[in-house]
């Protein structure tokens, strides 16, 4: 059993970092004033931090264990979700995206739904979104329980208990700001936590070619040739020849075009930080300020992941023991744990495991503000209390935030059934991101869209994913929440790729469905849909903006780094 003994030092950081939380909370809580104080800051926040923001909320405990365990179990190959399963995605959702839901002032995703479409797509969404931020921020709830449980010994229902209330006190006070502010005090915590990891475990490895050498005696031991682990591109021809079980067109399609654009352009989530901005100019350049820290994440990420795997087993000082699940497998969500536990003194180790608690706190918090706004505006609002007052409104967020937490400790425990967090939360998206892209990129891009159509496409990519999850299954798992419900009729070599072709399901039906719908049923007038799509909105003007803060200059200056990325790492 992995332990880790914490001294007064440790306790200390940790201590005078979740009073910080709490003081930007109750500092703030003078300024909500309104419900749009609290659910959108009131539109006040800067570029650079709503960008920051915008990569932390997603910077949450399951991409920070989750993507390091995913480099236990997949390899370099988990760098695709941040080289084509996300800076791609940020670059348009930045140039073509930002003017519609900031020009239009929609408070959310589903309201933009409802003036794109009408109000039965906006209701859809706003309960699918809903239910997906209550698992997403259960996974951030139990990594932090299962990492609390693990290493200090402390009783799991009660960790993810006193975790759950820290967030919910600080999110009551002082809303999305508090949020937000956190958010960017999380992100250089986070830094400053995990390159010391970094550097001592990749030193301990013995450099990057050594490290490469390893994983290739692992990879061989597995099965696979001994570039499966270490090469990006070239594993990748077959499903048969990597561990993650896909082919290049299931990891294109699936995660660089379904998944990754699904999620940063429609997800309310990572939207909502940019809503915030103070400017037009400014939210649209939010996502393209996250994209250049996000395409180096994978070294803070991914890399402990990498090492830790090429280590384990190994005897002497450089050596891992990854802990078991019940099942008999390996644990890789106690990847970052396990190498906190192994490299860092007193001191040390409490920065990083207040790393680890701000990236807990960061993806839940994200969750949950996103969740209260919806909850709020687009299901009681909407459906239950029509003609509040806007004191009532910001009531009910608050109590959103109450309920939406409780709902969340529920969630944890379906967490417990994976042995890679990641895997479960991008089932979650191909459930609900990967139909909603097809409606946004028809409804946006193509004005005959109507909205019986938009709302039938969604009904059936979303039963799409659940055919097509409940007909196959991940090679060795269980029937049940891994899938096989309906009937195992095919078998996936993993989770990840039965979740990508998940995906590519979703969408695939959501947008023929659209189409078909739209083609026989009456389309709105274009006078209703300026500002709505494309070819009917102004463009924003730039004539005045220096180069650097111009969306297209700076996307494809983004795109670029991220090419030659991927050809180094090929």
């Amino acid at each position: 059993m992995l332990r880790i003994q914490l001294a007064a030092v440790d306790y200390a950081i940790l201590g005078i970092y979740l009073v910080f939380v709490l003081g930007i909370g109750i500092a703030l809580k003078r300024f909500m004033k309104t419900s749009s104080d609290f659910f959108l800051s009131g539109r006040s926040i800067p570029a650079w931090i709503t960008g920051l923001a915008f990569l932390s909320a997603n910077l949450g405990a399951q991409e920070v264990m989750g993507m390091a365990a995913s480099g236990a179990k997949y390899g370099i190959a988990t760098s695709h979700f941040y080289w084509v399963g996300a800076i791609p995605a940020m670059v348009f959702v930045g140039v073509f995206m930002m003017p519609f839901y900031y020009g239009s002032r929609a408070r959310s995703v589903p309201e933009y739904l409802k003036l794109r479409f009408d109000e039965k797509t906006r209701g859809f969404n706003a309960i699918s979104f809903a239910v997906m931020t209550v698992f997403s921020s259960g996974i951030s709830l139990y990594a932090m329980g299962s990492l609390l449980s693990t290493l200090l010994g402390w009783d799991f229902r009660a960790s993810i208990q006193l975790s759950a209330l820290i967030v919910l006190c600080y999110i009551l006070l002082g809303g999305l700001t508090s949020a937000i502010y956190n958010e960017v005090l999380q992100f250089f915590l986070i830094v400053a936590g995990f390159l010391p990891l970094v550097f001592l475990g990749l030193k301990d490895a013995g450099g990057w070619g050594k490290l490469t050498a390893r994983l290739g005696q692992v990879a061989t031991t597995q099965g696979y040739g001994p570039e499966a682990l270490s090469s990006s591109w070239r594993p990748l021809v077959a499903t048969s020849a990597n561990p993650m079980g896909i082919e290049w067109f299931g990891m294109l399609m699936g995660l660089g075009f379904v998944l990754s654009f699904g999620y940063w352009c429609t997800d309310f989530l990572v939207v909502q930080r940019a809503m915030a901005a103070n400017s037009m100019a400014a939210a649209r350049r939010t996502p393209l300020i996250a994209a250049f820290p996000k395409m180096m994440f994978p070294m803070l990420v991914i890399l402990p992941g990498m090492i830790a795997i090429a280590l384990n087993g190994t005897q002497g000082a450089n050596g891992f023991n990854f802990p078991l699940k019940e099942d008999g497998s390996l644990n890789f969500d106690m990847t970052i744990p396990l190498m906190l536990g192994h490299y860092f003194p007193p001191g040390m180790l409490g920065l990083g495991l207040t790393a680890l608690l701000a990236s807990f706190m960061s993806g839940m918090a994200g969750n949950v503000t996103a969740f209260n706004t919806v909850w709020t505006y687009d299901i009681y609002q909407s459906y239950i209390k029509r003609d509040a007052s806007d004191g009532h409104y910001l009531w009910m967020g608050r109590m959103a935030t109450v309920f939406g937490i409780g709902l969340s400790v529920a969630a944890a425990y379906l967490a417990m059934h994976f042995n890679n967090i990641m895997d479960f939360l991008q089932l979650v998206f191909a459930f609900v991101n990967a139909p909603l892209f097809a409606t946004f990129l028809l409804g946006m891009f193509w004005k005959r869209a109507t909205g019986h159509g938009a709302f039938l496409g969604l009904l059936m990519g979303t039963l799409a994913a659940a055919a097509h999850h409940g007909l196959t299954i991940p090679k060795g798992a269980a029937i049940g929440i891994k899938g096989g419900w309906l009937g195992a009729v095919s078998t996936y070599p993993s989770e990840m790729a039965q979740n990508f072709w998940t995906a590519i399901w979703a969408w695939s039906a959501c947008f023929v469905v659209t189409i078909v719908i739209s083609m026989i049923t009456a389309p709105r007038a274009e006078a209703e849909l300026k500002g709505l799509v494309y070819s009917l909105t102004e463009r924003p003007p730039e004539e005045n903006l220096a180069w650097y803060k111009r969306p297209g200059p700076l996307g494809c200056i983004i795109l670029g780094l991220t090419a030659l990325l991927n050809v180094i790492f090929w």
